[in-house]
């Protein structure tokens, strides 16, 4: 087989080998490469130590991106960038997070044996082609996620690698071997040693591929150190016609029912996180969720923030969980005053968000939940084409005109053209200047 490398990478390895050196692409992009999937990244291992290579690459920007691990990193003139490793061998894993040490070695098969799976430890160059003592290639075309040796140890050396089997899972739509599957569910405690921020990578990988996948983070545990709220709505059912899943279930299908954004999927898989602490049953046995989505998105931001979010990720988040199962009527009027309040981009999104809580729902009410969202995008669109009036911006007076009629507080500058702006939403021909200066003048009388 040939893989089609980029130049800068042929590059790389024609000079390591003509100084007396081996070098070869590995993992991801040779895996990738093999099921025909555009590699992201290329990464280069050699038997030439980080001082070497950066001898050999002098003329080119390197930066010594991990020189103690044996990494530096080469910048072409397209500004990609691609790392080259020496080949190395780990000591010891006394934290199920990084080796204590590593030590160089000038064996190809030491360095791939140290890799996670077999899928990610094969190698390959131009001259030799493929090499892959774990049968890995198998692995590949079997679907089949399997460790290097074996699973058990890899995982105590590190225990993202539960996380990362479950990604490939999910990414790739492969199985999990047998011995993995056992491992995993074995060794789920010690994700707790590992930290919040790779961790949050690895699920954000896992939503933005595959959200069922989430499901087999729950059932092998490995949710129960990050979001140990997720695991009661699996076991919470909603006794409610209106719902045909358990609140769990709801949210993973939700998340896998919105669009493919990050801050879109992280909001459907916590929108109802609250639900399980404020179920009741009435008299006829119909479950309620009362002050749900306040409870929920109060939650989520303390979720979020424990998982190292960023604050934009978190705001967006919080405010759609909040209004979520708010009351949107299908009329100008109605959506105006949403505009008003979270603004175009957001208002958006919350349809978004709308739509994919009732795709996971109970089938019997979504068309007419759906046909009244397909309203309000149309009416929406009307109201942002023809450039109706639903924000101070809009008004045909500002500040400046409030301060010409001798109104000087900023804040009650403010009060004003939010009055205004409420006055003109419920009478949409009201929105000129001489009638909007009248209602002023009024209100100082």
């Amino acid at each position: 087989m040939n893989i089609n490398m980029p130049k800068t990478c042929e590059m790389i390895i024609d000079n390591l080998i003509s100084n007396g050196h081996e070098a070869y692409i590995v993992g991801g992009c040779v895996r990738d490469s093999i099921l025909g999937r555009t590699p992201n990244d290329w990464d280069i291992c050699t038997s030439a130590k980080p001082d070497t290579v950066k001898t050999i690459f002098e003329k080119f920007n390197i930066i010594e991106t991990g020189l103690k691990h044996g990494t530096v990193t080469l910048v072409d003139d397209d500004k990609d960038m691609y790392e080259i490793t020496t080949y190395r061998v780990d000591g010891k894993y006394s934290d199920n997070r990084r080796p204590d040490n590593i030590k160089f070695t000038d064996d190809l098969i030491e360095d791939l044996s140290r890799r996670d799976f077999t899928i990610n430890a094969i190698a390959y160059n131009q001259y030799e082609g493929l090499i892959d003592p774990f049968d890995g290639i198998n692995d590949i075309n079997n679907k089949m996620i399997k460790c290097v040796g074996i699973p058990d140890e890899r995982f105590k050396e590190d225990a993202l690698r539960m996380f990362r089997a479950i990604r490939f899972k999910a990414q790739l739509n492969f199985k999990l071997d047998s011995s993995v599957w056992m491992a995993i569910h074995a060794n789920h405690d010690l994700v707790k040693n590992i930290s919040v921020e790779r961790i949050s990578w690895e699920i954000n990988k896992i939503l933005l591929s595959n959200p069922l996948e989430i499901y087999s983070l729950n059932h092998h545990k490995l949710l129960k150190y990050t979001i140990p709220e997720l695991d009661e709505c699996f076991w919470t059912n909603q006794d409610n016609p209106y719902h045909c899943y358990s609140v769990g279930k709801h949210l993973v299908h939700s998340v896998k029912a919105v669009e493919n954004k990050l801050y879109l999927k992280l909001t459907m898989l916590l929108h109802d996180i609250g639900k399980p602490q404020c179920k009741t049953i009435d008299e006829q046995g119909i479950g309620h969720f009362y002050g749900h989505a306040v409870i929920s998105s109060k939650m989520a931001v303390d979720i979020l923030r424990r998982m190292k979010y960023d604050s934009c990720t978190i705001m967006k988040v919080k405010v759609l969980i909040l209004y979520h199962d708010a009351e949107i009527q299908d009329t100008k009027k109605s959506i105006k005053k949403w505009l008003n309040k979270i603004g175009e981009d957001m208002f958006r999104d919350l349809l978004k968000v709308r739509e994919a809580d009732i795709k996971a729902q109970s089938p019997n009410y979504y068309q007419e939940r759906h046909d009244k969202l397909e309203r309000v995008k149309v009416l929406l669109d009307e109201v942002i084409k023809d450039k109706e009036c639903f924000s101070r911006k809009d008004l045909a007076i500002n500040g400046f005109d409030l301060i010409k009629l001798g109104i000087t507080e900023g804040k009650d500058i403010g009060k004003i053209l939010d009055i205004l702006v409420n006055h003109v939403i419920e009478n949409p021909n009201s929105n000129n200047k001489k009638e909007l200066i009248s209602i002023v003048n009024l209100m100082f009388q």
